[in-house]
């Protein structure tokens, strides 16, 4: 069996890539450290780390096993967590993953105000990630619920999911840009302008995914620069640096230096879903699935 203590050792030297470092960050001694890195190495029958003089850097096998030891400390944490609160007679808590649309939507802050004031003594933590890191943390019952962009497959036997949003892109230019006189820009005046990406730069599918919505819409874009979110692409529009197809929802109140035109014939828009386990493991999961949908199932989920 798998010792905790050991994969927090781990994950430790795999994070500074330097034995010594992670003694520190530990509080113990490089000399024990290492043993007890080479015993999990032994009783996996895996080499986790390449060694050298300069450096100690992580094989391949040792990156995934990375990623699942992160998952399983991540699960016991929370586990630990929700022992001791039930041991304290509180009613528990709730782990909830979300990407940024949730919380600027305000989907994920309003059905927190509503779960407070029903159940006060709830402890609820939050964790920004990706749509892929929170799908697999459903799955490995680290979050008992996820607010995701992409919901799962649809015959997934283990997670499901509700559209909740559909936010349209709006095209926002430069106050002074040649084409912010225009109410609705066509393709044609799109095409080869200087466009500012919002994605994820570790998702090369959702740059694919974008380029392929323009071309079909008739205009191809030059990417000049790309933004990890909304708020960091509508700053760099405002600096004249490019224009940018930015959610209806994120441009409330933060169109200084900016003109946003509306695009009828670009129907592509930002989807927001919220995903969960098929099986509820405590009823405070379902009721605060239940508030964030309403008070019935509107028969949305996925089959």
């Amino acid at each position: 069996m798998l010792d905790l203590r050991q994969l927090r050792y781990f994950v430790a030297v795999a994070e500074t890539e330097h034995v010594g470092r992670a003694a520190e960050q530990l509080h113990i001694s490089q000399s024990p450290l290492s043993r007890q890195i080479a015993q999990l190495e032994k009783h996996l029958g895996l080499i986790l780390f390449e060694r050298s003089q300069q450096r100690i850097r992580l094989t391949s096998d040792g990156r995934v096993f990375l990623t699942e030891a992160r998952a399983l400390l991540r699960h016991a944490d929370r586990l630990e967590n929700l022992g001791r609160r039930l041991g304290r007679g509180e009613e528990g808590g709730l782990c909830v993953g979300y990407v940024p649309d949730a919380m600027h939507t305000g989907v994920l802050p309003s059905a927190l105000r509503a779960l407070r004031a029903e159940r006060p003594a709830i402890h609820v933590a939050l964790y920004g990630q990706s749509s892929v890191e929170q799908l697999e943390g459903l799955r490995q019952r680290s979050l008992d619920m996820a607010f995701v962009h992409e919901p799962p497959d649809e015959g997934d036997p283990d997670l499901t999911a509700t559209r909740l949003v559909d936010d349209p892109l709006m095209l926002v230019l430069p106050e002074h840009h040649a084409l912010a006189d225009r109410a609705e820009p066509s393709p044609d005046e799109l095409d080869g302008q200087p466009w500012i990406a919002v994605g994820d730069s570790q998702d090369p599918v959702w740059r694919d995914a974008f380029i392929a919505s323009c071309v079909a819409s008739g205009f191809t874009p030059d990417i000049r620069l790309q933004a990890a979110e909304p708020l960091t692409a509508l700053g760099l529009v405002a600096s004249g640096l490019g224009v940018a197809l930015i959610q209806r929802s994120m441009l409330r109140g933060r169109t200084d230096g900016v003109v946003v035109c509306e695009l009828p014939w670009f129907v592509t828009s930002v989807q927001l879903w919220a995903a969960w386990h098929r099986i509820d493991l405590r009823p405070v999961v379902a009721e605060f699935r239940q508030t964030v949908l309403g008070e019935e199932d509107d028969g949305q989920a996925l089959a």
